[in-house]
């Protein structure tokens, strides 16, 4: 991998060793004349090498990456010989890599093992030759009549298929309903799909590609066998298949573990950020775009004000975007002030996406603002990026873990199309709108053409799509503040402005030293575990 910040070590003749290596642009592996890395332990026998080493997290060495609570990208590889003075050993096949956080906070588990559990899962779902699909499948929750709190979830994703299932949501559905919603799943946002689908409005837990279980903090969990909770949920899961295999049959889903013995508080989920629509729009040919999506102070003013005016506490939040996404921030302000940051990651990665813990929970009170802050790379497109369903199409969400669980289920806001449509100098649309998307009447380059057609005509430069996206940024937004079964807060429709930042946050300088701290330390210790089979090893193996 070409620049890559890498250790490389092992055990030779009963002696450890470990170096500070790098790869520069052309992949070709350095000793760095820096060394930033320390052994702390090594061990070796006939079947493993074991290897934990630490090394500060800001080292100011332009050869090492800073590690930070962003998505980390670890290459690892091996040979069964140690390296000699004529460098090392190519690895083979014997490589692999995975992305992870190494500062995810760490989290109090409680043993699941023999707590009951029930699973959600599709069966035999034919998934269509086609790009995207989003196949919707009604559940009935089995426990009943009295509470329980859901500790944990996990999702069950069929092997081979850990590509093929992008995300997985989970929602609440009316109460309402009888169990001849359950016979069959649908295509989900299908004019044929059943009415019942309507009703299930309010996610109850979110799951994306690479994430793994998540595990409630030990005070809180997901209330079920109440009439206040689910009893008929809606499993959501998008199948991406960019190259349109046939025959593909899946049978994924959530398994979800339960406990009698109750928590003190009850979760709820928020849904934050921009709309899904065609409102949210990204220039081609841009190396970076930013999105806002707003949770308004006049959102959260009216729902907390009437269900808890002391405020929620945040646990944990999943960033969510597409294809074009780079970094994704979740901002927190109050009383015009803000905070620090309530979540990031600045290396988002599409095929990793899992709920964050957070250090320390997050109070969000009455006329508090959430802006979720999503940074996007088109450089590689030529026509526009519209919001949508599709991993081609791209989203600004963030989902909130919280407690205690209140009524307020999404808030998110679009952007004002007319003064979007009105930078690429369109006049007039043709009124009453009878056709989505709705046609452009003037001027004459773009008459008769719908607004997604003449946004794509207009010729892109990055000066251009610089401007639009000043803009866009400042624009009024409509409000989305929505409670469970379709119902809306007061504020539901209405224009807000994006916060007036009166006193923005500043970062603390990066510090390269022991005083630096992040996540109550300043280096981070790594174990490194090599198994290498009898049949390929020696006596003495290494690691890179």
């Amino acid at each position: 991998m070409a620049s890559a910040d890498i250790v490389v070590g092992g055990v030779e003749g009963g002696q450890p060793y470990l170096q500070d290596y790098f790869t520069d642009e052309n992949r070709v592996l350095k000793r760095d004349p820096q060394q930033d890395y320390h052994l702390e332990y090594a061990m070796e026998n006939s079947t493993h090498t074991i290897l934990a080493f630490s090394r500060e997290l800001h080292t100011c060495d332009t050869n090492d990456k800073s590690i930070t609570e962003s998505t980390v990208r670890v290459i690892w590889a091996y040979h069964h010989k140690d390296m000699g003075e004529a460098g090392q050993n190519y690895h083979g096949s014997n490589r692999g890599t995975k992305s992870l956080r190494l500062l995810n906070p760490e989290r109090e588990e409680v043993s699941s093992a023999s707590l009951p559990y029930f699973d959600l899962t599709n069966k035999d779902v034919p998934v269509p030759d086609k790009d995207t699909t989003y196949w919707c499948q009604m559940f009935k929750i089995p426990v009943q009549h009295e509470k329980h709190h859901v500790t944990k979830v996990e999702p069950l994703i069929q092997k081979g298929h850990e590509n093929l299932v992008h995300h997985i949501l989970l929602y609440q559905c009316s109460s309402n309903l009888n169990d001849s919603v359950l016979d069959y799943g649908h295509e989900c946002y299908h004019p044929n799909m059943p009415d019942s689908f309507l009703t299930c409005e309010t996610v109850i837990f979110a799951w994306a590609i690479g994430g793994e279980g998540f595990t409630y903090p030990p005070h809180v969990g997901l209330s079920i066998g109440t009439a206040a909770d689910p009893l008929f949920v809606l499993m959501e899961v998008h199948y991406d298949n960019p190259s349109f295999t046939e025959g593909l049959i899946d049978n994924s889903g959530l398994r979800l573990i339960y406990t009698p013995v109750l928590r003190k508080y009850d979760a709820g989920v928020i849904e934050a950020g921009l709309w899904v629509s065609l409102f949210h729009n990204i220039p081609p040919g841009m190396p970076e775009f930013v999105s806002e999506g707003h949770c308004t102070l006049e959102c959260l003013e009216e729902a907390l004000g009437a269900e808890r005016p002391a405020g929620i506490q945040v646990f944990a939040v999943l960033l969510h975007a597409h294809l074009a996404g780079r970094a994704i921030r979740m901002r927190h302000f109050h009383n015009g002030e803000e905070q620090d940051l309530l979540a990031y990651d600045d290396e988002f990665d599409f095929n990793f996406q899992e709920f964050q813990y957070l250090k320390e929970e997050r109070t969000i009170l009455p006329g508090d603002n959430l802006v979720t802050e999503c940074h996007y790379n088109t450089v590689d497109r030529i026509r526009m990026t519209w919001g949508g369903l599709s991993t081609r199409n791209e989203m600004c969400l963030s989902y909130l873990l919280y407690y205690p669980r209140i009524n307020l289920t999404r808030c998110a806001s679009i952007p004002d199309i007319m003064e979007q449509l009105q930078f690429i100098g369109v006049k007039e649309i043709y009124r009453p709108v009878r056709t989505w998307p709705f046609i452009i009447k003037s001027p004459k380059q773009y008459k008769n053409l719908s607004f997604m057609d003449a946004m794509n005509k207009f010729k892109w430069s990055r000066s251009e799509g610089l401007s639009y996206n000043q803009l866009v940024l400042k624009l009024p937004v409509n409000v989305r503040c929505s409670k469970t079964d379709n119902a809306e807060w007061s504020i539901q429709g209405m224009t807000a402005l994006p916060p007036e930042i009166e006193r923005p946050y500043k970062t603390e300088p990066v510090i390269c030293s022991s005083s630096s701290c992040l996540n109550c330390c300043s280096f981070l210790i790594l174990l490194c575990i090599v198994y290498i089979t009898a049949s390929t090893i020696g006596n003495t193996e290494s690691f890179v």
